[in-house]
C-alpha cells in the first residue's frame, strides 16, 4: 500500500491520486468500527486534537470530534465566541498559545483563503483544513468522492455535474481537484455572475450555458448552496427567479441517468438549490454524505498522525 508523506491536509489540490485512494481505502476500512457497538480503538489514544473553528458550523465540526474521539485521540473545541480573536489577538499568537500546549493536530475552519497554510509555517503540529473561505474543503472533498465510489465502484469517467454557487463554493473547489484527478469529468452551471473565471484551468472541467446541459446524462449532481454570506452583494434578482433556472426537481433530474446520485454539501435551502421531493428522494445520499464525513476524517487524522493501527 502506498505510503502518506503529508503532515499536513490543507487542499485536495496538493495531494496526488494514489494519496487520495489511499485516503478513501483507509475510510472505508474505518467504517467498521462505526458500525460496531463499541465505537471506539486505541489508534490515537494520548493525541491532542484542537478544533479551532472561527465559523460556524454543525456538521464538519461534529465529524471531526466524533472521528477523534472514535480513535481515542483528546479533543479540544474553541469557537469564535471563546476564543481570544474576539480580544484582537491575531491567528499566529493564537497559533503559538495553542502549540505551546502540545497538541499533534489543529482542525481549522477560518473564513480567510489560505489562513491554513499561514498556520502550518507557525506550528510544528499537523493542520487540517475544516474550510477556509472560498478555497478548498478537503474533507467534505473527499467525503463526496467516497460516496460516489459506494453508488459506482469507481470515480474514472463519471460524468459529475456541479449546479450553483461556484464562485464562492469551497467544496466546488475541492470536489473538482479531487474527482479530475480521479478521472471524472465535471460540468459547472450557474448564474454567470456565481461562476469564477477561467475556471476550466482547474482541471477536466466543462462550463456549460444552461443547468440542463450540465445534468443532462450525468451520473452524479451536486447542487451547491447559495453563500449569500460570501457574496457581499447581490448576485441574483430573487431566490424564485434561481430556483427556476438553477434549482433541482422531479422534472429536471430526468435528464440525469436513472437512478443517478444526487448530492448536496449543506446547509440545503429547500425549495431553493432542491425542492423537498428531491431532498427526501430515492436519488438522493445527502445524508449519506454525512455518515460518510465520519470515516473520511478518521482516515484523514489516522494518516497526519502517522498512520499505524494498533
Amino acid at each position: 500500500m502506498a505510503e502518506f508523506k503529508h503532515r499536513n491536509i490543507i487542499a485536495l489540490r496538493d495531494l496526488t491520486g494514489e494519496d487520495i485512494e489511499l485516503l478513501l481505502a483507509t475510510a472505508e476500512n474505518m467504517r467498521e468500527i462505526n458500525s460496531r457497538d463499541i465505537k471506539k480503538v486505541p489508534t490515537l489514544r494520548g493525541k491532542t486534537i484542537i478544533n479551532l473553528f472561527y465559523e460556524a458550523s454543525t456538521r464538519t465540526r461534529t465529524s471531526f470530534e466524533i472521528a477523534a474521539k472514535r480513535l481515542s485521540a483528546d479533543t479540544v473545541n474553541i469557537s469564535p465566541s471563546t476564543s481570544s480573536a474576539t480580544k484582537g489577538e491575531t491567528l499566529a499568537d493564537t497559533a503559538l498559545n495553542l502549540l505551546a500546549m502540545k497538541p499533534d493536530i489543529i482542525v481549522m475552519r477560518h473564513a480567510v483563503s489560505g489562513a491554513h497554510y499561514h498556520l502550518a509555517q507557525k506550528v510544528s503540529c499537523s493542520v487540517v483544513n475544516a474550510g477556509d473561505g472560498a478555497h478548498e474543503h478537503p474533507s467534505q472533498g473527499l467525503l463526496d468522492l467516497l460516496t460516489i465510489k459506494d453508488r459506482y465502484g469507481r470515480l474514472d469517467g463519471l460524468k459529475v455535474a456541479i449546479v450553483g454557487d461556484i464562485t464562492h463554493s469551497r467544496v466546488a473547489r475541492s470536489d473538482i481537484q479531487g474527482l479530475t484527478k480521479m478521472g471524472s469529468h465535471v460540468y459547472l452551471a450557474g448564474p454567470p455572475t456565481m461562476m469564477p473565471p477561467a475556471v476550466e484551468r482547474l482541471g477536466n472541467v466543462t462550463v456549460c450555458a444552461t443547468m440542463k446541459e450540465a445534468i443532462q446524462d450525468a451520473d452524479v449532481v451536486m447542487m451547491l448552496r447559495i453563500q449569500q454570506e460570501r457574496q457581499g452583494k447581490t448576485l441574483m434578482p430573487n431566490t424564485r427567479e434561481y430556483s427556476r433556472y438553477f434549482g433541482l426537481n422531479p422534472e429536471n433530474l430526468k435528464l440525469a441517468k436513472p437512478g443517478a446520485v444526487v448530492m448536496h454539501p449543506g446547509p440545503i435551502n429547500r425549495g431553493v438549490e432542491m425542492s423537498s421531493y428531491v431532498v427526501d428522494g430515492g436519488q438522493s445520499h445527502v445524508l449519506k454524505q454525512v455518515e460518510n464525513g465520519v470515516a473520511v476524517r478518521m482516515a484523514m487524522l489516522y494518516h497526519v498522525c502517522g498512520g499505524e493501527l494498533e
